[in-house]
């Protein structure tokens, strides 16, 4: 589409006069004057008739001459002219291309669309190097009307702008939105009419510039305004600077100071002086090193009450990284502040005395055992408990016992020294720190006070009461490493022991014993892991007879294979459960273990019985007996009679009914017993016949030093004389070497089990063990 440009105006011609050339003029002049004077020669000369011939001839000839130097001179002016006329013609088409090629590089370089539509709203021509914007090629429709190409709504809006711009010579602002392959875009509309009268269909031209991204601006910056006067939050935006340059209508309700009130102050008229000076630099440090800062301040209203505010102040940079201002959003959260100081205050005092509770007393407790560290001097930890308080509430009631708890704390609190401490703990229990003591016996008149404070009547209204306190006292630093919660439960054990022993007295905790008790507490726990992690095993001893060499049996004997420290003996933790129902535990897996053993070695082909010690708390269990059936019965390819359980002599000694009965029932079912440690419960002859146990095992001790102690070796001699004559085997323990053997096989004891035989092995090697074992040739040929 090629603008319309109107053409120069031709120069108008030039008269004669104007255009003719001096020279021209002259000879005209001089011939003009020669024809003059050459009538007035000829009459002068009219006697002369040749003269006369020769001037008319001459005569002529100037006249010819001078028409036609006229003449040449009428034609070159009109050459002259005609190529005057063809350069302004080759001027103006030069210029007329110059403007046209301006207009097209300025169309070019446009990136709207431009249309030139007809008043019915047909399209005629269309330019634009943007095509991506349509939603169809140009040449699909060029010559088509909007209401054909067009949605409606777009449709409607360009016809409205078309009538403004005839209405009005222009049109502007009018914007539609299309949905291109890109996605939505939206577009804004400038028209203007093409004013030729020839055109019988009004012609308009159709500017449509894409204004996607300002719509997408304007939308944000739309939202950015409904955020700033909408947000919560009061906003604050500084210059560079720091001067307030805006603030939002949250702002002015948190501060009370208005939007013309606060801008061109600075954010100082804010403060309230509880924030120093390290406070500001080092926000704004923060601010000029990293672009933001955030935190809790105090900041005072224009009525000059102060508020706590959270605040975010970030930096908002420019296109050059430079600081274009300081955007600050403020938040009231002082009545957080304050619901969070009664939090506070509940999490760590009583409600009822005001006094610190467990928790700061902990950590007041804390504080004062690494002063007492630093200082090298002592603190005393104090538990005190009322005796008997539960009489003052049942008999006046909880309001009573209320108010006698608010007093009493106030009294004893009175009777600490300055930088004590004093906490209930619950109930009617208070704890009190007393630091700086030079020695356990310089606390002692404290304690008595404490006391004292604790024992005197109170007034409460009209009623007088009166109570005691139980105290106990632990002290701080002690040999080994302790926390707070540790001197706390040492303090309660000796309140504890202070009420056992009579009340209103206190009690000093004593670490040594009580660092025994914690170490058996300690290993009972260790072994309760064990058994269910699953490190107990079981090592078994053979047991032989000397003189044939069969293998009748093997002991089971307990290990612990701790993760730490190794395979550990039962003498070092079976002392510990003995006395715990963890022996009943203990003792059923070991049955249970063993029986699960012999059936592993039957289907290996190896049938051996096993010896099961069971201790006085698992045999005094009124269930034994079940028990006991029931782990038989979850072995059933095991026959009763491979289990044998033994006792030690001095355990069945101290309950003869009940193991009697326990002996007399495992009988039935084919359990036997033996007697362990024979000798040692010097045990008459009635008990022997009492306790029908099948064999008889002779304590090691005596085994030791048969061969250097004849003492030793008559009591051996009695046992296995006693054993013959109530008809019971007898198995010697201890038996260390090929001597030991040889003296018990003159003896008359035939069975043995001892280092001199084998050691406890585990049960894997038991039977290549068994399959090698040949007895010494002196126990074969030994006679009796």
């Amino acid at each position: 589409m090629k603008p319309n440009l109107p053409s120069q105006p031709l120069p108008k011609d030039k008269t004669s006069a104007e255009s003719a050339s001096p020279i021209v003029l002259a000879y005209a002049g001089v011939a003009s004057l020669w024809i003059l004077l050459s009538d007035k020669v000829a009459a002068w000369l009219t006697t002369d008739v040749a003269a006369l011939t020769w001037v008319s001839m001459l005569k002529g000839w100037v006249f010819v001459g001078v028409t036609s130097l006229f003449l040449f001179s009428l034609i070159k002016r009109l050459v002259d002219g005609l190529n005057r006329s063809m350069d302004a013609v080759r001027q103006h088409e030069l210029e007329l291309r110059q403007s046209e090629s301006r207009l097209q590089a300025t169309l070019d370089a446009l990136p709207d669309l431009l249309f030139e539509v007809s008043q019915s709203g047909r399209i005629h021509r269309y330019h634009s190097h943007c095509n991506n914007l349509l939603a169809a090629p140009p040449d699909l429709f060029v010559g088509k009307l909007f209401a054909d190409i067009m949605p409606p709504d777009v449709s409607k809006v360009c016809f409205a702008a078309m009538r403004e711009a005839d209405e009005h010579g222009f049109s502007g602002g009018k914007s539609y939105a299309l949905q291109l392959p890109q996605g939505k875009r939206w577009f804004e509309l400038s028209v203007s009419p093409l004013r030729d009268a020839e055109e019988p269909d009004r012609h308009f031209i159709f500017i449509a510039r894409d204004i996607t991204q300002r719509k997408i601006s304007d939308e944000k910056l739309l939202l950015a305004g409904r955020v700033f006067d909408h947000a919560r939050e009061g906003i604050m935006v500084t210059s560079p600077s720091g001067v307030i340059v805006d603030v939002n209508e949250a702002f002015s309700r948190i501060t009370g100071y208005a939007h013309e009130e606060a801008v061109g102050q600075r954010p100082s008229l804010l403060s309230s002086g509880r924030q120093g000076k390290g406070f500001y630099a080092a926000l704004w440090r923060d601010l000029l090193e990293r672009g933001y800062w955030s935190g809790e301040i105090w900041n005072r209203r224009k009525n000059g009450e102060e508020y706590a505010e959270l605040m975010t102040v970030s930096a908002i940079r420019d296109s050059q990284g430079g600081t274009a201002q300081f955007v600050a959003l403020l938040s009231d959260i002082t009545q957080l502040k304050e619901h969070q100081s009664e939090l506070e205050r509940i999490a760590h005092f009583d409600a009822l005395t005001n006094l610190p509770n467990r928790r700061l007393l902990t950590d007041r407790l804390q504080q004062a055992m690494n002063q007492a560290q630093r200082s090298g001097q002592q603190l005393a930890v104090a538990f005190l408990d009322l005796d008997d308080f539960k009489s003052i509430n049942d008999t006046y009631g909880h309001d009573v016992g209320d108010l006698l708890l608010i007093a009493l704390a106030r009294r004893i609190k009175e009777t600490l020294q300055e930088g004590d401490s004093l906490a209930r703990i619950g109930g009617d229990e208070f704890v009190a720190v007393l630091i700086e003591q030079d020695s356990v016996a310089a606390s002692l008149p404290m304690l008595t006070r404490l006391l004292g404070a604790a024992s005197q009547p109170l007034q409460l209204g009209d009623l007088t009461v009166q109570v005691s306190a139980s105290l106990g006292v632990t002290f701080f630093p002690q040999t080994q490493m302790l926390d707070a919660d540790q001197l706390l439960r040492q303090a309660d054990q000796a309140m504890y022991q202070a009420k056992l022993a009579g009340k209103n007295r206190y009690h000093l905790f004593d670490a040594e014993q009580d660092s025994s008790i914690r170490d058996r507490h300690e290993t009972l726990a260790g072994i309760a892991l064990a058994l269910k992690h699953g490190e107990f095993v079981l090592h078994y001893q053979p047991k032989v007879n000397m003189r044939t060499g069969r293998v009748i049996g093997v002991e089971a004997l307990i290990r612990w294979q701790h993760p730490n420290k190794g395979l550990l003996a039962p003498g070092l933790f079976l002392p510990v459960v003995e006395d715990h129902p963890l022996a009943v535990t203990l003792g059923e897996w070991v049955i249970d273990t063993a029986l699960s053993q012999i059936e592993t070695w039957r289907r290996a082909g190896l049938n051996l019985a096993v010896s099961v010690n069971v201790g006085a708390r698992q045999l005094q269990q009124t269930d034994f007996v079940m028990q006991l059936k029931t782990i038989l019965a979850a072995h059933p390819l095991v026959d009763p009679t491979c289990l044998e359980l033994e006792i030690l002599e001095t355990s069945a000694l101290n309950d003869m009914t009940q193991v009697s009965k326990v002996i007399e029932a495992c009988e039935q079912i084919g359990v036997k017993f033996a007697l362990d440690d024979f000798g040692t419960g010097y045990s008459s002859l009635t008990y022997l016949r009492r306790l029908r146990v099948a064999l008889l095992k002779i304590d090691q001790s005596f085994v030791r030093d048969m061969l250097g102690d004849p003492d030793d070796l008559a009591i051996l001699q009695g046992v296995i004389g006693l054993a013959s004559a109530f008809k019971r085997e007898v198995i010697a323990e201890g038996v260390e070497t090929v001597p030991h053997g040889t003296a018990l096989l003159q003896l008359g004891c035939d069975l043995a089990q001892g280092y001199g035989i084998a050691r406890p092995m585990p049960a894997d090697a038991i039977p290549d063990w068994v399959t090698h074992w040949h007895p010494d040739p002196a126990w074969t040929q030994a006679t009796v």
